[in-house]
């Protein structure tokens, strides 16, 4: 599929939205697929007859399930850190972009999905969508900053509870952890969606981007010096004989052994 098919582009008046689409794999994304989103989102930030860019997925089932494990499940350190550096680099094009990001979620946003999400400024989310940083559940964790972005925003035990149990969450429990603004009824969420983002499209761009520049610096001292820490702690996992057996369980839908090495 085209890097074109992969990522649909629509404007709405002042508006961008964009369109993840996989939905035969629940949207999940691919490297090709990341590289295409963050570069949407770094020239939506240079178009100044854009305001409002809303992330979202096709089809009915998915916002994204996050990677591909199809994609990396036999990837060792070196070949993860190249990888993961896409994903590093499109979550901070979303919070460096001068112009709110509006995660409009549906149905399954796990792993990447609710990775994204975090980094998004503005959150609405239907009665259907199902959250959650399930990696433990396959022998790694999140590697693009989902454990520094959780305890910042959640704080440190709602952060260990998410990471280190990989349960679901549920829209309306999104609201309760502050992961989501709104959540609605499915046949809602387009239109939810909407208002927020002409709410916001309505608003003075520059005094936007200097609110959303002054929350997220306040709130991230050592930011990036923290990600690096992550990402070296998700690496060393993918020499594990573990990382190996939960990605080949997945994939083979059956339950891994581990074995601790």
């Amino acid at each position: 599929m085209t890097e074109e098919a992969l990522l649909l582009s629509a404007r709405h008046g002042p508006v961008l939205w964009l369109t993840i689409n996989r939905p035969g794999v629940h949207n999940a994304m691919n490297s090709m697929l990341v590289r295409a989103l963050g570069a949407a989102v770094l020239q939506a930030g240079d178009d100044e007859t854009i305001r409002v860019v809303v992330l979202t997925g096709a089809g009915d089932r998915a916002f994204t399930a996050g990677a591909d494990i199809r994609e990396i499940a036999d990837f060792g350190p070196a070949e993860m850190k190249r990888y993961n550096r896409h994903w590093l680099d499109l979550y901070r094009a979303i919070e460096l972009c001068p112009k709110p990001v509006i995660a409009s979620v549906h149905g399954w946003a796990t792993g990447g999905g609710t990775e994204t999400s975090l980094a998004c400024d503005f959150v609405v989310c239907s009665e259907d969508a199902r959250f959650g940083l399930a990696e433990i559940n396959i022998g790694v964790i999140p590697g693009a900053g989902a454990a520094v972005r959780l305890t910042r925003w959640l704080g440190r035990l709602k952060a260990k509870e998410i990471l280190m149990l990989g349960r679901f969450i549920t829209g309306e429990e999104a609201i309760a952890l502050n992961l989501a603004n709104r959540c609605v009824a499915a046949e809602e969420l387009e239109a939810a969606t909407t208002v927020l983002a002409e709410e916001l499209a309505a608003k003075a761009p520059l005094a936007l981007a200097a609110a959303k520049s002054c929350i997220n610096t306040g709130a991230d001292p050592g930011f990036d010096s923290a990600l690096e820490y992550e990402l070296r702690e998700f690496l060393m996992l993918f020499s594990t004989e573990d990382q190996k057996e939960g990605m080949r369980a997945f994939l083979e839908k059956r339950a891994p052994e581990y074995r601790g090495r």
